[in-house]
């Protein structure tokens, strides 16, 4: 069976940052690592949930929304995949770090937050997505250079 392409990366030396994981024709996917893989902290799933919903909502509503294919969270709870089409690294990064400081700015509560729009209303909390958002800004406005795996 063919190997996937993100298990040919070494996560041992993955740092928190914004990557390319994959180019397939005119999508990108980014890997947004907010979290250092096989270090031993993760994010809580009320935590992932409420940046999902805040980060999905922001991107789809800003400048690069009509681009914006997919933002979801990684199974192994270290950060988020972003899926975009015919756009800059530069400029998915900009956007991005827009939607994150939005959420740390963000007063009432994570968007679609009701039982009618999500299956799991209960597990949300804009406090946990403003502190996840506002760590992963803080690396982002550091990483200087392209959107290669440093390693």
């Amino acid at each position: 069976m063919k190997r996937i392409a993100s298990f040919s990366v070494d996560h041992d030396k993955i740092t928190p940052g914004m990557y390319i994981s994959r180019i397939d024709g005119d999508i990108t996917t980014f890997d947004l690592r907010t979290r250092t893989p096989n270090g031993g902290d993760y994010m809580d799933s009320r935590t992932m949930h409420s940046v999902e919903h805040m980060l999905a909502t922001l991107l789809r509503n800003g400048e690069i929304g009509e681009q914006v294919i997919y933002f979801g969270p990684m199974g192994c709870r270290t950060g988020f995949y972003l899926l975009t089409r015919d756009l800059a690294p530069e400029a998915v990064k900009n956007a991005l770090k827009k939607a994150l400081a939005d959420t740390v700015a963000h007063k009432g509560a994570v968007f679609g937050a009701t039982r009618k729009e999500c299956g799991n209303y209960l597990d949300l909390d804009i406090d946990d997505a403003k502190r996840e958002c506002a760590a992963f800004l803080a690396v982002l406005e550091q990483q200087n250079g392209g959107f290669d795996y440093a390693i």
